[in-house]
């Protein structure tokens, strides 16, 4: 089986470290799993790839320049055709898979038009987030560039119920929208045993509003004032909201408490998730919440008792009580309530931890999306046994 991996987010290094790139990698490994070539078609190969990826052809696309947007835009739209010529001048392909992006429609189409099974990942609500959180160059046109993206797939994979029903507003036919979270690969978190110390809570991930990390760090000062005193924060990453968040701890007087790490090479996400007592999911309520958070698969991974807001499907995945605890979102007291909770009680954290761990790994590997995806695309029939796993 041969499959062409396609990525024409200039923010996505296919072979970096932010949480996309992670997915990236983390398919691309799944699908090798199955047997299968694997080449990745993308403007954003500059990085050297892992050693277990080396064996996936690379096929680059012209780097985009730094131009206005409305430039930027128009040369985006351009690259449809340089990955309709990619596709055809390395092929043939028996599955095109493509991590969806802005004013990409030439993958699905070009699949479309030859008879071949095309997947459009779509991790979030991409013209929604772009005019909220940047700047949407040409409107009209990219949103007539997703509804062809999405009309064309065969399948598309949401990652979220949210998500899904964006796709579906955009063109995308309700029998061939399927929401399928983001997973975990089991094999970057052995189990490990719980550390000693005082009490110590994380937060895995980009610092960025809607991550929400102001809220903990507020749930950690209400933990420390009101139950346990020397109650420690781990913020593992980096990102534009870290100095805002560094000035809250401040003003909180809690800043000897809270540690940031800085960015961390995912080959070491394992060993400082194992100085945790308990990880954090925290996000806002006050809009559509559309994630399906890595994070959140590879705390429970890693054994952790993991708290959550209650938000989107969150608690589809973070059972309360069972494979964990959820919080009001937008609620230190609440928070710090759930985390007092865990603090308290060794057994409920390795109960709450050994669940999650088990949940994750029945339902959520990136082999079992793997293989869930080449089901719905009529390719399962090429599976090999290693892909459930």
């Amino acid at each position: 089986m041969r499959i062409a991996y396609v990525s024409t987010d200039p923010g996505v290094p296919v072979f970096g470290r932010k949480g996309g790139s992670i997915h990236v990698q983390e398919m691309l490994r799944a699908f090798l799993s199955t047997g299968a070539d694997a080449a990745v078609i993308s403007p954003r190969l500059d990085d050297d790839p892992p050693r277990d990826l080396a064996s996936v052809r690379r096929i680059p696309l012209p780097a985009l320049p730094k131009q206005d947007p409305e430039d930027r835009a128009h040369h985006l739209l351009g690259m449809n055709a340089q990955v309709e010529d990619a596709l055809a001048q390395a092929g043939p392909w028996d599955l095109v898979y493509e991590r969806h992006a802005l004013f990409a429609h030439g993958a699905m189409e070009f699949s479309a038009r030859r008879g071949i099974p095309a997947v459009l990942e779509v991790n979030a609500p991409l013209l929604d987030e772009q005019a909220r959180h940047r700047v949407l160059a040409l409107p009209d046109l990219a949103a007539a560039s997703t509804r062809r993206a999405m009309a064309a797939a065969t399948l598309v994979s949401a990652v979220s119920s949210e998500v899904s029903r964006y796709c579906l507003l955009h063109g995308a036919a309700e029998r061939g929208v399927h929401v399928l979270p983001n997973a975990v690969n089991p094999e970057r978190f052995p189990l490990r045993a719980p550390p000693s110390g005082p009490f110590t809570v994380g937060f895995l991930g980009t610092l960025k509003p809607w991550h929400d990390v102001r809220t903990l760090i507020g749930a950690i000062a209400v933990l420390r004032r009101d139950t346990l005193p020397d109650a420690r924060l781990v913020i593992i990453g980096d990102g534009p909201e870290r100095a805002r968040l560094e000035a809250e701890a401040g003003n909180l007087d809690i800043e000897g408490a809270v540690e940031f790490t800085g960015l961390v090479h995912p080959d070491r996400v394992p060993g400082e998730l194992a100085r945790l007592h308990a990880a954090v999911a925290s996000y806002p309520g006050c809009r559509p919440f559309y994630f399906s958070p890595l994070k959140l698969y590879e705390y429970m991974a890693a054994g952790l008792p993991v708290v959550a807001s209650r938000v989107g499907d969150l608690p589809e995945v973070v059972l309360e009580g069972r494979t964990g605890l959820l919080c009001a979102p937008d609620d230190p007291a609440d928070l710090a309530r759930a985390l007092g909770a865990l603090a308290r009680s060794p057994q409920l954290r390795a109960r709450l931890g050994a669940a999650a761990r088990d949940h994750v790994l029945r339902h959520h590997t990136w082999g079992q999306l793997a293989a869930r995806v080449l089901e719905l695309t009529g390719l399962d029939a090429l599976l090999q046994p290693a892909i459930a796993s």
